[in-house]
Formats: structure tokens, C-alpha cells, sequence
């Protein structure tokens, strides 16, 4: 929690945002709440320390202003439509309505803001970009899905495949993250198509298994992927942590995050989807190996330990958090398992 009152209310005031567009009953109040969530994200933004953040600040808000006022464009002209020349619901309308929410959940081919923004930002300020920030839109995507399933198997389809293919060649661990989120998002968008509540489900698994990796990530301030293989000798239980929760952020079947996969492809494929299934299934592997890269070098290669790296970290309260959340991302599938069968 942070220590800064200033900070406290702006999160107040962004999870206030987030409820006000998920409760809302009309499309002029979902607006509303995005505003608010934006206007309280952006000071969140801002870090004295890092003047990289004033340019992140500053491209998010106008990616965020386009899509906010475009959508309110888009409703008011559908309204006016309507009320003129009554007509049946049209799956364009639902179409153009939801590609500002595509754009503002950073979903492919809208993604190219997505990386720049990551790149400036602390990670306290990334986690809730990847996790909290998408939470809206997809809820207000997920009303109307159903009535446009070939534009959204295009979505994706494109979703999937640049979050495979375009973190192959990035160091950057923030890049990573961020094509990560964006493969993700395929999969979720995926699960809302076949399911009215699957998608929370895995909403709800990537962001515990993203917070994780964030805070094993972020007491050693790391950036990029040598930097894992420099990290102290004495935290090799961090590295091990870290290794785990990617293997099932990845989506491999012993650990937690294989779940919602697991559910998402079965429903698919009892409703005729098996080609997407496959396609997005062949993309989730091509992920496993940047994951991997991220650990394997650490662990395999002998290294020596950099002098600014040799405080110990596994004091540390964000440590004892992440090692309780690993283990539950090691443990989930089993546990869940077990209590399917007992019930």
C-alpha cells in the first residue's frame, strides 16, 4: 500500500472508476467511469525520479483520449441513428462501438501503444496497466461479444499471434510483459465468445500470476534479461519463484495457469472453434520460449555477482508475498483438482 496519501486516493478514485463503468447501465456512465479511471491513472504515472515517465504519461493520455472520446462519438451517432430510423440491432454498430474499448484494452492490431507506454514506467505503475486498466474495458467488450464473432476471431487470431511473435526478440523484460498481456488479452477476448463468465475466471489467474512475477521482479530493479543472470547467488529461491510462475503464466499443464486454457480451449472446440483453438494453442508454446529464455540463461551459465547487487532480498515483505503467491500458482491446479473430486 503505498505510504503517500496523494497516492491512496488516486488508487481510490481508479478503482472507483473501474466500478463505475462495470455497474453502469447506460453507455454515457460506462464513459464516465473510464474518465475517472484515466484521470486518477495518469498522476500515478508520474515519477520525479525517471524522466521517462512524463513521455509514457503523455502518450497513454492521448491514446486514451482518442478512444474515450471516439466512443462517445460512436454512441451519441448510434443514438441519433436510432432514434430517427428505428432499426434491428446491427452487428457494425457493436462493431465500431467496441474498437475504442479494443484500443483502450491494448488488444492487437491496437497494440502499437502498448510497448512505449510499458517501457517509461516503474513497476508498480506496469502491473496495474496489465491488469487493473484492462479490467473495464473488457467487461463493457464482453456485453456485446456474442453478435460479432468474425470480427472478433480476427482480434483474436491477432491478438495471439503478436503476442507470440512479437516478444521473440526483445530483452527488455517490461517488452516481454506487455506482449504477454497482449496474448492474453487474445485469450480472454477467446473466452468471452464461448463463455459469459470464463473470462473473469482468467482475468482473474493472469493477474495474480502477473503480480507475482512483478513483485519477484521488482525489489532487484531489474530491466532486462542479463540483468536475471546477474542477480545475487544467495536468491536462488527468487530465480526458482520466477521461473515457476512464468512456466505458468505460460500456460504448461502442472501448474495453475494451465486452468483457464484448459476450459477455454475445451469450450471452444464443443463450439465448433477448433481451428482458432489450434492456432492460439500453437502461439501459447511460441510464448513458452521467452519465458524460458527470461530463467534459463541464469541458471545455466556461471556468472559473477556485480558489487551493486549484493544486498539480500528475501526480507523483504514484497519477497514473502510472491513466494506465497507462487506456490499457489504451483499448487492451484492440483488443489483444485482435488476439490472437484471431493465435492
Amino acid at each position: 500500500m503505498p505510504n503517500n496519501s496523494t497516492k491512496i486516493l488516486l488508487l481510490t478514485t481508479l478503482i472507483s472508476g473501474i466500478m463505475i463503468s462495470v455497474s453502469s447501465n447506460s453507455w454515457f456512465g460506462a464513459w464516465m467511469g473510464l474518465e475517472v479511471n484515466l484521470l486518477s491513472f495518469i498522476p500515478l504515472m508520474l515519477n520525479q525520479n525517471n524522466i521517462y515517465t512524463t513521455e509514457s504519461s503523455i502518450k497513454y493520455f492521448i491514446v486514451q483520449a482518442a478512444a474515450s472520446s471516439s466512443l462517445l462519438f460512436l454512441v451519441l451517432m448510434k443514438t441519433m441513428t436510432e432514434s430517427m430510423t428505428p432499426m434491428p440491432e446491427s452487428n457494425y454498430s457493436s462493431i465500431i462501438i467496441n474498437t475504442p474499448l479494443l484500443l483502450k484494452s491494448g488488444a492487437a492490431p491496437f497494440h502499437w501503444w502498448f510497448p512505449g507506454v510499458m517501457e517509461g514506467l516503474d513497476w508498480s505503475n506496469c502491473l496495474l496497466l496489465m491488469t487493473a486498466q484492462k479490467m473495464a474495458p473488457l467487461m463493457l467488450i464482453s456485453y456485446q461479444v456474442s453478435t460479432q464473432m468474425p470480427f472478433m476471431a480476427i482480434i483474436i487470431l491477432a491478438s495471439t499471434i503478436v503476442g507470440a511473435i512479437g516478444g521473440m526478440n526483445q530483452t527488455s523484460l517490461r517488452k516481454i510483459m506487455t506482449y504477454s498481456s497482449i496474448n492474453h488479452t487474445g485469450w480472454m477476448l477467446a473466452a468471452m465468445t464461448v463463455s459469459e463468465n470464463l473470462w473473469i475466471m482468467y482475468f482473474a489467474i493472469y493477474s495474480m500470476l502477473t503480480t507475482t512475477v512483478v513483485t519477484i521482479i521488482k525489489p532487484f530493479n531489474l530491466s532486462f534479461i542479463n540483468q536475471v543472470m546477474m542477480t545475487n547467488k544467495k536468491n536462488v529461491t527468487s530465480k526458482i519463484l520466477m521461473f515457476l510462475t512464468l512456466l505458468s503464466l505460460g500456460g504448461l499443464p502442472p501448474f495453475l495457469g494451465f486452468l483457464p486454457k484448459w476450459i477455454t480451449i475445451q469450450t471452444m472446440i464443443n463450439n465448433n472453434m477448433a481451428t482458432i483453438a489450434t492456432i492460439m494453442v500453437i502461439m501459447s508454446v511460441m510464448t513458452l520460449y521467452y519465458y524460458l529464455r527470461i530463467c534459463y540463461s541464469s541458471f545455466m551459465i556461471l556468472h559473477d555477482e556485480p558489487s551493486w547487487n549484493t544486498k539480500s532480498h528475501m526480507n523483504n515483505k514484497m519477497t514473502n508475498c510472491s513466494m506465497i503467491l507462487s506456490s499457489l500458482s504451483t499448487m492451484g491446479l492440483a488443489a483444485c483438482t482435488m476439490m472437484i473430486n471431493i465435492l
